[in-house]
């Protein structure tokens, strides 16, 4: 059988190398784990809390962590055997996630306007930091060469933040409503969705330090991932 029933989908991660995706399923607190060749269901994974959102895998320790909304902490997961591995306390209610593959995770707290470092290999969180003057941060991207996370918060700020201390570098004006983030390393380019305002905010990436809004493009209502 190919995947199906699942309940109260969230979330996506995948592993090429592996040929394994991971499905976050926030209504029954597990995880499908599947063959992405033939989306033949391999595993139901039960995590160690509630609403499990955010999904990623984690290449440098090989493992998958789920964010669980409604119990503020994550599970971590082996990748290859499926079994728990850690129970991971946040300091409040994650939202989005990233990693950069060189061991290390970001999750974003909504409810504390913070950002969370965490060790994925440890299952430690390092540091916390503050995403003021933004609030309620939702996307999360990550621009791995620079060590630049961008942070995009409902009162229409993305905050860039140095990833190796934490350190305020940008505060950008977006729209109303983001709920997603990403970041082409090709072109230098931060996007931020913004539901709301039903735009996509461009943000060129100067270099490390500048950044300047290159375009507001119109999309849809609504359209937020």
């Amino acid at each position: 059988g190919s995947i199906e029933n699942l309940a109260g989908v969230h979330g996506i991660a995948l592993a090429p190398a592996m040929q394994r995706g991971w499905i976050s399923n926030g209504h029954d607190a597990t995880v499908t784990e599947f063959d992405t060749r033939t989306l033949k269901t391999l595993a139901s994974i039960k995590v160690t809390g509630d609403n499990p959102d955010a999904i990623l895998y984690d290449p440098a320790s090989h493992r998958v962590f789920t964010f669980n909304g409604h119990s503020n902490n994550a599970t971590a997961i082996d990748a290859a055997s499926g079994k728990l591995v850690a129970t991971i306390a946040l300091p409040g209610k994650p939202e989005f996630s990233v990693s950069d593959g060189h061991g290390r995770i970001y999750a974003n707290s909504e409810d504390k306007s913070e950002l969370v470092e965490i060790d994925p290999g440890s299952a430690t969180v390092l540091a916390t930091w503050p995403l003021a003057p933004g609030e309620s941060p939702s996307g999360l991207a990550i621009d791995v060469a620079h060590h630049r996370l961008f942070a995009v918060c409902d009162n229409r700020h993305m905050i860039v933040l140095d990833a190796q201390t934490g350190k305020r570098v940008a505060d950008l004006p977006i729209g109303d409503g983001p709920d997603a983030a990403a970041f082409d390393p090709a072109r230098g380019l931060a996007f931020s969705s913004n539901g709301e305002s039903g735009t996509r905010m461009v943000i060129h990436e100067d270099d490390p330090d500048h950044f300047h809004v290159v375009a507001n493009v119109p999309t849809q209502t609504s359209a937020r991932t």
